[in-house]
């Protein structure tokens, strides 16, 4: 039997409107893997903030190795050997990985000495890292590198990880999971929060589920299914998105050998882009994060500038056309970063709603802007789109991120628009709410549009795809029918060997 590492005891926390975590109890042991599951805005992240000293509680009490613990700020948490890798890195990109590191700890050591501390570790749990490399130059994977190493420094007893594999690929995730398993073995205990269910099976050996802030259910990941979990999180059963068989339409969206340089000095620029997206068509494009997916999106969106003849939507040139003129044109994007770039987080999701939908919803006459309806059309966004908040006053900033994120993709759907671009747009969600975003996109899809999904999610694209290309240092492999694809096969589009593979399959 486990000793009992973290108790957790009637946990109460509430805020204007919304009682986050409502009595919640439970206990991780000491090397346990232990999932932590529920839907957005079910209490997870108040939770975990409550364990990690960014979050005072109401009413309960916790201890840590039979100590009362109720940590005042996160250095007292990492003090008593509590560290968590959050689901955003919080990492400089001029600076180097020792020195991102350094600001992370409370009485770093010489760089020279840490440097040396960061090769023996990352080296002694599976993730190598060079400590003198910009971190602007690492991969999605490698910076979580980073935030791992930075918490192993630490030596802890828990390590809370809070949707840890979102941005890896399948190799990135199988290292990580060694390390953690690694970890499990020496006795640090291991909190874990995913929507991806299928890892939590293959990972941890209990699960804590929360629903509307309450505990509703402690089980064995293990022996149940994904779906079994799903439905548990939510409450209700859950189907499949459906689409009925369409052919495609009229081309809508055509890229034409478009080469353009990157704004970030730390991207990656776009190199002889070409396709064509349809009418009534879902384009997939996959990649490993740092392919140049956001300099996809910034070029359709407008916020890149194009050659106007080598961007088209509906045959009209629109490469020199910003962000607004493209919207009341019908071209809506929804960017990953949901905020900051998709909402601006100081302002009211009314205020949101109205940015990127005064042009197509008439929403300003006159130069005047109408409050009523534009206030209309943010409650029928948090309505139709299930966002849990007390109402459209509240600000971006206050919503979890996948609340924010329904309400982000929500708007841009109920732009009726004629082309939809979407970067990964169901991170951080919880699989009722990716359920009702897919099949969202998949009806605007049947109704004519043309949707196109960016996504590390390869399970995702290859569920709303028709068709599928894959981004691989700027470039884009040839269109192919999502349809019969295999992972090897995706695999090898991904690496930037997939336009090979159709060549030899023409020349057979």
């Amino acid at each position: 039997m486990r000793q009992t590492l973290l108790r957790i005891d009637g946990l109460t926390k509430a805020y204007p409107g919304v009682l986050a975590n409502d009595d919640i109890s439970f206990e991780i042991g000491e090397g346990q893997m232990h999932a932590l599951l529920g839907e957005n805005g079910a209490g997870k992240s108040t939770l975990v903030k409550m364990v990690y000293g960014l979050v005072r509680p109401d009413k309960g009490q916790m201890s840590l190795r039979g100590a009362p613990f109720a940590p005042a700020q996160p250095s007292e948490a990492r003090r008593n050997g509590v560290a968590m890798v959050f689901q955003h890195f919080s990492l400089f990109d001029a600076l180097d990985v020792a020195e991102n590191v350094a600001l992370g700890m409370e009485n770093p050591p010489a760089l020279r000495d840490l440097a040396r501390r960061i090769r023996d570790v990352s080296e002694e749990y599976g993730l190598p890292l060079d400590p003198n490399r910009l971190v602007g130059d690492l991969s999605a994977g490698e910076r979580q590198r980073v935030e791992i190493v930075r918490c192993l420094l630490q030596d802890p007893k828990l390590l809370i990880m809070d949707e840890p594999t979102s941005v890896l690929t399948p190799q990135e995730v199988d290292i990580l999971f060694r390390t953690l398993r690694q970890l499990s073995s020496e006795g640090t205990a291991i909190l874990y929060i995913s929507h991806k269910l299928d890892e939590i099976r293959a990972l941890c050996d209990e699960a804590t589920i929360l629903r509307g802030g309450r505990k509703v259910a402690t089980c064995d990941p293990r022996e149940k299914t994904a779906r079994e979990l799903a439905e548990l999180m939510v409450g209700q059963v859950l189907n499949p998105p459906e689409r009925p068989a369409k052919p495609k339409g009229d081309v809508l969206l055509h890229v034409d050998k478009l080469s353009l340089a990157s704004n970030n000095p730390f991207g990656t620029s776009l190199k002889d882009i070409s396709f064509q997206l349809h009418a009534g068509e879902v384009l997939g494009i996959a990649g490993v994060a740092g392919n140049g997916q956001d300099e996809l999106l910034l070029m359709l969106s407008g916020e890149l500038r194009a050659p106007s003849a080598q961007v088209r939507l509906k045959d009209q040139p629109i490469g020199q056309l910003g962000p607004n003129a493209r919207r009341k044109l019908g071209l809506v994007t929804a960017p990953e970063e949901r905020l900051g770039h998709a909402a601006a987080p100081d302002m009211s999701l009314t205020a949101n709603a109205l940015l990127s939908g005064v042009e197509r919803k008439g929403l300003a006459k006159g130069g005047f802007i109408d409050w009523g309806a534009t206030e209309a059309f943010a409650r029928n966004i948090i309505t139709k789109f299930d966002v849990r908040t007390p109402g459209p006053h509240v600000l971006a900033r206050a919503l979890s991120g996948g609340n924010l994120q329904k309400f982000v993709i929500g708007r841009e759907i109920e732009l009726n628009p004629d082309v939809i671009v979407v970067n990964q747009p169901t991170w951080g969600v919880d699989a009722s709410a990716a359920a009702f975003i897919r099949q969202a996109l998949l009806d605007l899809a049947s109704a004519g549009a043309g949707v196109l999904v960016i996504s590390q999610d390869l399970d995702e694209l290859l569920e709303v795809a028709d068709s599928f290309a894959a981004l691989n240092e700027g470039r884009l492999t040839q269109v192919r029918p999502a349809k019969g694809l295999t992972v090897e096969e995706i695999g090898l589009m991904m690496g930037g060997a997939g336009d090979m593979h159709v060549a030899h399959e023409a020349s057979a």
